[in-house]
């Protein structure tokens, strides 16, 4: 069958939307209508080449769609449901599933690094040029094979634009601070940067019940989308030291937490300097492959910090994505707010601009 998709041909190059052949799919395969997909940096950096992707690609990895078709086996899902993909693809049998912690399932490492699904291939085609996927996802396509281990099923009620946000961004930023730092009710936060996923770090420490939640970023509107996901103090980093400034704020201790999602190794260091003893900076921004961060060992070790990385929010989807829709059916969860800009799936590159503007705190295009 045909269907539009965004195809990154080379790195530096801007999205084409080109009618590609999609084959059907074979065992333990799902065929997934999108619905819509998610605006994410993750995509970007692959179009800058500071995450390596095999190419040419069908970018998206957050999304949200309708199983059009089902291949040989797949019985955990059928025709009609609704589902969310999942960009970390577990086996559940390995030690990490086995421990809980999918999201370092050397499945999920492999089908991202080779842009081919399980068996070695892909399922995409243009003018008989094999069309690799994307983190075994390729949202930004009509249609998308995925591997049936990897799309989820939810609610027929819950909306799909909503829900192509659960599958990165909020997964991601809540997950953080429930299943790695575990926020305490009461404690203090940091968090470097307010875009998608910074502001799903905040508003889960909200959840948690952080009392002092301070927000650091360098656009105005950022800050302002902080302080309505939560943020109790904010900091503009481009006029202020955030260090001194989060010292300040918390009688010169530094926080118990601290959050980086930017993605850059001096704003690494500048959480870990925020902390106080005992304190926890958690890594969640994307750096380049090469990208290092070196700390004080003395503070690390007679103060007994620490610093430490999470994927995929450190998540358990089956379990956790259940729990981010119960949490926005109470009206806990910001999901309305943060879904800022929908845009016809024809303006996917005007949507990037504008993510790299920092204009929105979440978009999508749909199909």
């Amino acid at each position: 069958m045909k269907a539009k998709a965004a195809v990154l041909f080379e790195v530096g190059q801007r999205l084409q939307i080109r009618d590609v052949e999609v084959q059907a799919p074979r065992a333990d395969e799902v065929l997934v209508r999108m619905a819509a997909g998610g605006i994410c940096h993750s995509d970007l950096h692959a179009m800058t080449g500071h995450l390596v992707a095999s190419l040419p690609a069908i970018l998206g990895h957050e999304g949200s769609g309708i199983v059009a078709d089902v291949g040989p086996g797949v019985t955990s899902v059928k025709p009609g449901d609704h589902v969310i993909p999942l960009w970390r693809l577990s086996c559940g049998t390995c030690e990490y599933c086995s421990d809980g912690r999918p999201a370092l399932c050397p499945e999920g490492t492999q089908i991202r690094m080779t842009g081919r699904l399980l068996d070695g291939s892909t399922r995409f085609t243009l003018d008989g040029q094999e069309i690799k996927h994307f983190a075994g996802v390729s949202s930004f396509a009509e249609y998308s094979v995925i591997p049936a281990r990897a799309v989820l099923k939810i609610p027929e009620d819950f909306p799909l634009d909503r829900a192509a946000l659960l599958g990165c961004a909020v997964i991601t930023g809540v997950g953080a601070v429930f299943n790695c730092a575990r926020v305490r009710p009461g404690s203090s936060v940091a968090v470097f940067g307010a875009g998608g996923i910074g502001l799903n770090v905040i508003q889960g420490a909200a959840i948690a019940g952080a009392e002092k939640i301070i927000a650091v970023d360098i656009l105005p509107n950022k800050l302002e989308f902080a302080r309505q996901f939560g943020a109790t103090h904010t900091i503009n980093g481009s006029t202020a030291n955030a260090v001194e400034q989060i010292r300040a704020l918390t009688d010169g201790k530094g926080v118990e937490y601290a959050f980086e999602a930017i993605g850059l190794p001096a704003t690494m260091r500048q959480a870990y300097d925020s902390l106080r003893k005992r304190g926890m900076a958690v890594v969640v921004g994307v750096t380049p492959m090469t990208a290092e961060v070196s700390v004080p060992v003395m503070s690390l070790v007679y103060e007994e910090r620490i610093l430490t990385g999470s994927v995929y929010g450190s998540s358990r989807p089956s379990i956790d994505i259940p729990k981010l829709i119960a949490l926005y059916r109470t009206g806990k969860l910001k999901l309305d707010e943060l879904l800022t800009r929908r845009y016809p799936f024809a303006q996917i590159n005007e949507a990037y601009d504008a993510l790299e503007r920092g204009e929105v705190a979440r978009s999508i295009v749909t199909f």
